[in-house]
């Protein structure tokens, strides 16, 4: 249970691998995004449904030229639709292969598109959180909705926040940066606690530095999302390339969220020696024992102490209690002395 399917704070993390347009309009490739999140073992898959007419116009700028393709931005956002029947084959593969299916609409009529597929989740992009208009349908269905900030200040995270609770609906503010990708200063790790404090809700991160180092941090912080872009290779094509990890370190980053949870759940107690480390005392600390051979009788002093493994025997920070006491019998070098070789 993680919190896209138990959401309440303090829940443990889901781990969302974005994949945005990494498919490049393929939907072949689509699929394969599935099955490499899956045997990474994230929790949630989440795609962008653009309907190019509903979003944007023939006059969008590029935030960045990289295609070599399209001659325009929304040409673009038409070569990464897909149609209904096929948004309806992704969400069976992901739930299929254990994975939630999530995907962020970037107008109504992708809503409507996504709704009638029954998301179980909502994550509203940074560019969206000011469209009242999409942000109170995603709250009338009730379901959680995760908040990006990238591109908000306060009093708009304020605004959004509200509406998002409006309709009952459990939400999750993501610290975002939108600079791709995203260098350790401009990460903003101090704003989860500071978003827990303000709203009293599930904190995440939504992730474009293109490593697993802030997710780590996150974790061991404590929030509820995580999200990151995910990569095949770093060879692929794609403007979100150099803000992702790839498959494999996507892997990595979920094997060391669970570690860090599982550390957090599990505090020891040093008033007393850890029961599982107990056993080993007697291999790896010292005792004390004959330096040399000593005859009984012998009145011993530093010079014939020594202190040896194993463990198990008279310790070192007890050896004062030796010196003055007489032997009861003959021990040889190295051999542990005990209470009963004194008189």
């Amino acid at each position: 249970m993680t919190w896209l399917t138990d959401p309440r704070p303090g829940a443990p993390c889901s781990i969302i691998a974005e994949i945005a347009q990494a498919h490049d309009g393929s939907l072949g490739m689509a699929h394969a995004y599935i099955d490499a999140a899956a045997a990474a073992n994230a929790t949630a898959i989440k795609f962008q449904t653009h309907i190019a007419s509903a979003e944007s116009t023939p006059a969008e700028p590029w935030r960045k030229r990289f295609s070599y393709q399209d001659d325009t931005r929304y040409e673009y956002w038409r070569r990464m639709e897909f149609t209904p029947e096929q948004w309806s084959g992704l969400k069976t593969h992901a739930e299929t292969r254990g994975l939630v299916f999530l995907s962020s609409p970037f107008s109504m009529e992708a809503f409507e598109l996504l709704h009638a597929l029954g998301m179980s989740a909502w994550k509203i992009a940074s560019g969206e959180v000011s469209n009242s208009v999409l942000l109170a349908a995603m709250a009338a269905t009730g379901d959680p909705i995760m908040i990006s900030s990238g591109m908000s200040d306060f009093a708009e995270l304020d605004r959004a926040v509200s509406m998002g609770r409006s309709g009952g609906s459990p939400v999750a503010v993501m610290q975002c940066s939108s600079i791709y990708p995203c260098p350790a200063e401009a990460v903003g790790i101090n704003l989860l606690e500071e978003y827990r404090r303000r709203y009293g809700t599930a904190v995440g991160l939504s992730d474009h530095s293109g490593t697993i180092f802030p997710g780590l941090a996150g974790a061991a912080i404590g929030m509820e999302v995580l999200e990151v872009h995910v990569t095949l290779s770093r060879e692929m094509f794609g403007p979100d390339v150099v803000a992702s990890v790839t498959s494999g370190e996507l892997k990595t980053l979920v094997e060391g969220v669970r570690f860090i949870e599982q550390m957090k759940v599990h505090p020891l107690d040093r008033t007393t020696v850890p029961e599982a480390v107990a056993p080993l005392r007697a291999t790896f600390m010292k005792s004390a024992v004959a330096a040399r051979d000593l005859a009984s009788g012998s009145c011993l002093t530093a010079d014939m102490v020594a202190v040896k493994k194993p463990g198990g025997g008279i310790p070192a920070d007890r050896l004062a209690e030796l010196w003055g006491r007489r032997l009861r019998c003959a021990i040889s070098a190295d051999q542990q002395i005990s209470l009963d070789h004194l008189e």
